[in-house]
């Protein structure tokens, strides 16, 4: 094998690691792909593999990133005649402000948008410089905080926004798109700087052992279980593409026929035709039909991450249906329909239903408990229109499930649905109850936006 083809097959696998999904054939497309560009122009390189193995917005980053990587701009240290920097200081002996001074310029030229080599020259110099650290007794390691702390690109921001707005007026839009610019900027050096800290990081260990660390997995395959605030941000924009696809399937799953009920009238005035033979029947056009769903969301600790993003997609479905009712539970039930209202804040819903709703008595899951509450006072909310979706990881803390209660409730419903965020080997452990209610209300695991994609996919 050459060592090309080496790489290329090891990209690849790197790839699929980091949660890309790469087939044989795209594989194949790609090694076709380098055959037809020039291999000395990285970019090109680079869009030749992004146009064959990327099929979504999602898994850039990723991509991006193991690229840098496996096909670095550069190996080794800065060159001796680039630490010049081009026109600007000596980069191995300037003093600190001079290399602010340099910074500053560089980024008001926006030269990091722009692949201005002489941005490439200064990150590889400044992180040559300030990013080796000693990290154990004998052991040196490569640091982006260290170069970062140096050089403080955030305080360069006041200076160089009074340069660009020189003449002009203060606080209007030429201010905020200068203020804009200046931000990508400097978010682009740190990316920057992080990048060629990975590179040689590489070089020492072993892309493989930098890779793992390295890449985040793509959007649609971050665990609902372990989600931070960064990565609720990002769901949002998956979100609502699947509200409409689930309200979409459940629509589908509600018609009897392709047609609507006998148009009796012109049925009769067809049959004059015939000598009162209604040899043809004509049939009502089917009304468009959005149906109503409840959502009956478990949050308790265990899954509050799990929890947010549910109520973030109830959020968007109540956009998709003709009714939307949501109820949250730990070991008592309450409605939170009202936290959801058109025009709020999802964020600042969730924090107020965490203060106000009242879901919670001794604060550990009971979801015996929590569902003859819900019964008790919300039983007339299910109805034959109604879907019923439960959402929650069916773990009571060895309190008695009430499966007649589950049983009565999804028989009232048309149809009825349960995501659990816990993977399937772990159903049935412990406190979790996940197979006797799987056998009440079909249970499928749910553990990121893959799944819940797919989840609705069976659905039609």
């Amino acid at each position: 094998m050459t060592p090309l083809l080496d790489r290329h097959v090891r990209f690849l696998a790197a790839l699929r690691g980091a949660g890309v999904p790469v087939s044989p054939a795209e594989g194949l497309d790609a090694a076709r792909a380098l055959q037809v560009i020039e291999m000395t122009d990285r970019e090109a390189l680079r869009e030749a593999y992004a146009a064959t193995l990327v099929k979504r917005p999602a898994y850039r980053p990723a991509f991006d990133t193991l690229f840098d990587l496996w096909f670095p701009p550069v190996t080794g240290a800065p060159r001796p005649a680039a630490r010049t920097g081009g026109d600007g200081p000596d980069l191995e002996r300037a003093e600190v402000p001079e290399l602010r001074e340099r910074l500053a310029e560089l980024l008001a030229a926006d030269a990091g948008a722009t692949g201005d080599p002489a941005f490439g020259e200064f990150v590889r110099a400044m992180v040559e410089r300030f990013g080796r650290q000693q990290a154990a007794p004998g052991r040196q390691n490569w640091f982006s905080y260290s170069v970062l702390r140096a050089l403080s690109p955030g305080t360069l921001m006041a200076g160089m926004l009074a340069g660009l707005m020189r003449g002009q007026e203060r606080g209007g839009l030429a201010e905020k798109l200068a203020r804009r610019r200046l931000s990508d900027g400097i978010a682009g050096f740190e990316e920057a700087v992080a990048a060629d800290v990975r590179r040689r990081i590489a070089e020492e260990s072993g892309i493989d052992r930098i890779a793992r660390s390295a890449v985040r997995p793509p959007v649609d395959q971050i665990d609902f279980l372990r989600i931070t605030k960064a990565d609720l941000a990002r769901l949002r924009r998956e979100v609502h593409p699947l509200a409409r696809r689930l309200a979409t399937r459940l629509t589908i799953k509600h018609r009897h026929g392709d047609r609507g009920r006998l148009d009796f009238r012109r049925t009769v005035r067809a049959s004059l035709s015939t000598g009162g033979v209604p040899v043809v029947t004509h049939m009502r056009p089917r009304r468009p039909h959005k149906p109503e769903l409840v959502v009956l969301c478990d949050a308790s600790d265990s899954v509050s991450a799990f929890s947010h993003f549910t109520l973030l997609l109830t959020y968007a479905l109540r956009e998709q249906f003709a009714k939307v009712r949501a109820f949250a539970f730990v070991d008592t039930a309450d409605e939170i329909t009202r936290f959801f209202a058109p025009g709020a804040d999802v964020v600042e819903a969730i924090t107020r239903m965490t203060r106000e709703a009242d879901i919670t008595r001794f604060g550990r899951s009971d979801y015996g408990r929590a569902l003859e509450r819900f019964a008790e006072r919300y039983a007339d909310a299910i109805t034959p229109k109604t879907s019923l979706l439960i959402l929650g990881d069916a773990r009571s803390n060895y309190q008695s499930p009430a499966l007649p209660v589950l049983k009565e409730l999804a028989g009232a419903a048309r149809h009825a649905y349960w995501l659990n965020p816990e993977p399937r080997a772990q159903w049935d452990t412990g406190d979790s109850v996940a197979g006797a209610y799987g056998g009440v209300v079909p249970m499928h695991e749910c553990r990121n936006v893959a799944q819940l994609a797919a989840f609705i996919e069976e659905l039609a």
